[in-house]
């Protein structure tokens, strides 16, 4: 989507306990791993980059991650021979479907989830997002406001397992305006967007002559993108998520917020969270 360049990238598996990591193939002068961690994020303008300490990055990672997410991949190395995760047609299904050709198997651990025990917030300016408890599985609640009247406002508010996420937000698109492309790309990003891979608006106008694939798609993406930014915790949460207004920046702020408040989540299996709970 932002480079514009071709890339090649493989799932491989990993042992229990590996979590997840991105190898750039194409790197051989400097350590090319980057281990998937809050503190990884280096940049969210527009998308999620992760990168080590040598300076080696991969951006775009937030669609890729929410499918691991909801199909509950914890382990994996992930190998590309670029700087940017493909953007395939700007939606999470693509993985999803890889993922579901591939087939995926069961490791003999229980998996770990990150349970909210106390409300963690962050709020730039009329933008917040929180984490609170909840019982059960991760709630996903955005809203978001834009002029245009092919989105104004929207909310979309579930709850987010494998089943609805393949059925809600999976197939939700990316977007951006035509008035922005050149400042981006003069920015160097945007520079493989297309109708092809995205939701192009023109003022009010829909450009993709298909249209859209939900009436509420562009409020789906951004739920989607918040599934993907909140599993650099390289663990699924069991809490509400809430966002007004939000983005990849606010959702790494809400990430490492919570990080530093030991006070406010525990790891759990699901089974230990439930059994708590009630």
């Amino acid at each position: 989507m932002h480079s514009g360049r071709r890339v090649r990238l493989t799932v491989r598996p990993a042992p229990a306990d590996a979590g997840l990591t991105f190898v750039r193939t194409d790197v051989v002068d400097r350590p090319n791993r980057i281990v998937v961690s809050p503190e990884a994020v280096t940049r969210t303008q527009l998308n999620t980059e992760i990168s080590n300490a040598d300076g080696v990055s991969v951006s775009t990672i937030e669609h890729l991650m929410a499918a691991f997410a909801a199909l509950g991949v914890d382990n994996a190395v992930i190998e590309l021979d670029g700087p940017e995760v493909p953007i395939m047609d700007g939606s999470a299904m693509p993985f999803v479907q890889i993922m579901d050709r591939a087939g995926r198997r069961t490791l003999g651990k229980p998996r770990q989830h990150i349970e909210i025990l106390e409300t963690v917030e962050v709020a730039f300016g009329d933008k917040r997002a929180t984490l609170s408890p909840c019982d059960g599985g991760l709630e996903v609640a955005f809203e978001i406001a834009f002029p245009s009247q092919a989105i104004g406002r929207q909310r979309v508010d579930l709850l987010v397992d494998e089943s609805s996420f393949r059925s809600e937000l999976a197939a939700a698109r990316t977007f951006g305006s035509v008035q922005e492309v050149e400042a981006l790309r003069a920015a160097g990003l945007c520079r493989g967007g297309s109708l092809e891979n995205a939701i192009v608006l023109d003022g009010d106008r829909i450009l993709n002559p298909e249209g859209l694939r939900f009436p509420d798609e562009f409020v789906r993406h951004k739920a989607m993108d918040a599934v993907g930014d909140l599993y650099v915790l390289s663990a699924p949460v069991l809490g509400r998520y809430e966002a007004l207004y939000g983005g990849h920046a606010l959702n790494n702020a809400l990430v490492r917020e919570l990080w530093s408040r030991p006070d406010a989540w525990r790891y759990a299996t699901l089974t230990e969270a439930l059994a708590e709970a009630g």
